[in-house]
């Protein structure tokens, strides 16, 4: 053995417990702090998204022409539901701030759904990114009606 193979043989790094090999260095910080996450907006939106749709009383997300159009991409054959329609999202290195529109549904109360919906979406972005959510600001742009799909159903009322 040469000289510095025998210093460091049996020699372990008391943060990580790691042994140094032959020509390399000691590190003293763990793997899991070694180097940086970055967390696209997409990913916190999509989160959001599902997060605010797994709320009873939730029955859509986003105003009026964005589900308009998401209704029309949603018929489109292969094509595939917008998760995070009717959310906006502003993403640091590490909080994030929330912005969501909701369609509730008739008869439920809005504070509460408000709540919860609040409560999970923080909630899920915290526990999935890590990230700290220092706001979710909820707008709520329409009440849904029992019978209000039979009116998009694109059959007149009249003859």
């Amino acid at each position: 053995m040469t000289a510095t193979q025998e210093k460091t043989v049996g020699r372990q790094d008391h943060a990580s417990g790691a042994v140094p090999g032959p020509g390399r260095t000691e590190v003293r910080e763990p793997a899991g702090t070694r180097g940086r996450t970055a967390i696209a907006d997409t990913v916190v939106v999509k989160i959001a998204g599902m997060a605010a749709r797994e709320i009873p009383g939730v029955h859509d997300m986003g105003g009026g022409l964005s589900r308009t159009l998401g209704a029309v991409r949603d018929r489109v054959p292969g094509g595939r539901p917008n998760v995070g329609r009717g959310v906006k999202v502003e993403v640091g290195e590490r909080q994030a701030a929330i912005d969501v529109e909701l369609v509730v549904e008739y008869g439920v109360p809005v504070p509460d759904v408000a709540r919860d919906v609040r409560e999970n979406v923080i909630a899920a972005v915290e526990r999935i990114t890590g990230l700290e959510v220092v706001e979710v600001n909820i707008a709520v742009t329409d009440v849904y009606l029992p019978g209000d799909d039979e009116d998009e159903s694109g059959e007149s009322r009249v003859a």
